[in-house]
């Protein structure tokens, strides 16, 4: 059995994401928004730093969060709309910076780690785990969608614009539930092919 003694990736990948936090608040388009933004960033990313001694999740498990949390970081900073995202947008013909809908689908990187933690603990066989872990993504893509509308209605004006993202989609909200479910998927095929429950702690 593998164990996950090497600590240089998720030390120096958390080194990273700490920095990447600390320039996000540097002069954000809108303060306001800044906050709520990077609060549940760094919620998790403190709850990643305080368990770590307790519980190593695999280097991919760690790297799939990070992408969740770099870019949450960097769209707190510009807004979600206004990050430079242009390369990107360029292969759609829409008008919308996707950036928000990308950042969505890596929220579902997540349900790897879920389903890691299930099954190195225990709790249930792999393929519990990975409905545990789809269906969690999809319970928290609905619940931040609401908040996401509780806060624009509260703060009103350019701030809660901003905040909600939806850029003028009435579709928005079911857009990013969508995303955020394929995301789940995606990682789950990665859970899938490589076992990362065979690791001990």
């Amino acid at each position: 059995m593998r164990t996950p003694s090497n600590h240089l990736f998720p030390c120096t990948l958390g080194g990273f994401i700490a920095a990447i936090i600390v320039w996000s608040g540097i002069n954000p388009a809108f303060q306001a928004v800044w906050i709520a933004e990077i609060i549940p960033v760094a919620a998790i990313f403190l709850l990643l730093v305080v368990t770590y001694p307790k519980f190593r999740f695999s280097n991919m498990a760690y790297g799939l969060m990070s992408v969740w949390l770099i870019m949450h970081a960097i769209g707190a900073h510009y807004t979600f709309a206004n990050v430079p995202f242009d390369w990107f947008n360029g292969f759609f013909d829409s008008g919308r910076n996707h950036f928000d809908r990308v950042a969505h689908y890596s929220i579902g990187f997540y349900a790897f780690p879920i389903a890691e933690l299930l099954t190195r603990k225990r709790h249930c066989n792999p393929v519990l785990a990975s409905f545990v872990g789809l269906t969690s993504i999809m319970a928290v893509a609905a619940g931040y969608e609401i908040i996401e509308w509780w806060y624009a209605v509260l703060e009103g004006g350019d701030a809660g614009i901003e905040f909600l993202g939806s850029q003028g989609d009435i579709w928005d909200a079911q857009k990013d539930m969508l995303a955020d479910t394929l995301g789940a998927i995606t990682s789950l095929s990665l859970f899938a092919i490589t076992k990362p429950y065979h690791l001990t702690e």
